[in-house]
């Protein structure tokens, strides 16, 4: 494969004129390590720490759990 891409010898195929940049692992967009956790409750806002989803956390005034924003 040429330049290791994807794209196979003739430019043709899954990957053709695409870039693997900014894909989420299901192939939608990745939210990226900044931004916040939000309580779909009470809308209590909180810092999304990178490496931990949002749905992990729980809400510290109603206890439910966290939406990425």
């Amino acid at each position: 494969m040429p330049g290791r891409n994807g794209t196979g010898p003739l430019g043709q195929g899954p990957m053709a004129g695409k870039s693997r940049q900014g894909r989420g692992r299901m192939g939608g967009r990745s939210a990226g390590p900044g931004g916040f956790c939000v309580c779909p409750s009470c809308g209590e806002k909180t810092p999304h720490q990178a490496g931990v989803p949002c749905f992990e956390k729980t809400c510290l005034k109603c206890g439910a759990r966290m939406v990425r924003e």
